[in-house]
């Protein structure tokens, strides 16, 4: 047999379906597996995605969408009214400021009118009737009005008058008044400081609620365990669903 006949180009390499001719002496071998890729383990295995984790990724993400803002919105809130609470207490010590000047004209005006009486008193009981009426008729108001509705009802005979025009209905200093009046708004407003401030603590604190669903949020993507992940967006889930119901209820300022 010659080498031309011996030289058959009969035994090939299957690579890649692609035949390769062999020289001589080469042995007919087939490589089957040569130049194929390699099949991944997991889906020779049968591995199909996990669809829950995608959800899961969404969920978070919108989760911790709506939670920044709510947690701006919080602090923003917070900061209002705690600006309110500044003008409330500001507004409340000016009420007060005025109640103690409007007293302290009140008391100075009753003292003067009371050393005014004294004398008319001391006129009649001295029986100087020019004195007594020379008093009586500069009596100043509201002294003047109170004293002469006293004078009509006799106090000399009837039991039943008040001992002194001081006692009077009538008797009604504008002082007074305007201090009683300033001290109840002074009260208000201190009251509205301290509801404020309460309010903008409420604020503060769902700011803090808020900040705690951003990190149960952020830590469940970084978890491997699906069960330990869903447990974590659940906890987050359930705190802004809560903290979002009270944020509804609370008053709001623009």
């Amino acid at each position: 047999m010659t080498l031309a006949a011996t030289v058959r180009i009969s035994w090939r390499i299957r690579a890649g379906n692609f035949p390769v001719p062999c020289a001589l002496g080469c042995p007919a071998v087939y490589f089957a597996s040569v130049g194929e890729p390699e099949t991944d383990e997991k889906e020779s295995s049968g591995y199909i995605p996990d669809s829950a984790a995608g959800w899961r990724e969404l969920i978070a993400i919108v989760l911790l969408s709506v939670t920044a803002i709510a947690t701006a919105w919080s602090g923003f809130q917070a900061s209002k009214w705690g600006g309110e609470m500044s003008i409330s207490f500001s507004k409340a010590s000016t009420a007060r400021i005025e109640a103690s000047r409007a007293d302290a004209n009140a008391n100075r005006q009753l003292s003067i009118q009371v050393q005014i009486y004294t004398q008319w008193i001391e006129a009649v009981a001295a029986e100087d009737e020019r004195l007594s009426t020379y008093l009586s008729d500069r009596f100043p108001e509201p002294l003047a009005t109170a004293w002469a509705a006293w004078i009509a009802l006799n106090p000399e005979q009837n039991p039943d008058a008040p001992d002194s025009p001081f006692d009077m209905p009538e008797y009604i200093q504008p002082d007074a008044v305007a201090a009683k009046e300033a001290d109840a708004r002074a009260d208000t407003l201190f009251q509205q400081a301290l509801d404020n401030n309460q309010r903008g603590d409420n604020y503060t604190l769902l700011a803090v609620v808020f900040a705690t669903v951003l990190f149960f949020a952020a830590v469940s993507g970084r978890v491997k365990n699906n069960f330990n992940s869903w447990l974590l967006l659940s906890v987050g889930l359930v705190l802004f669903i809560g903290a979002a119901v009270t944020l509804i209820t609370y008053p709001k300022m623009i």
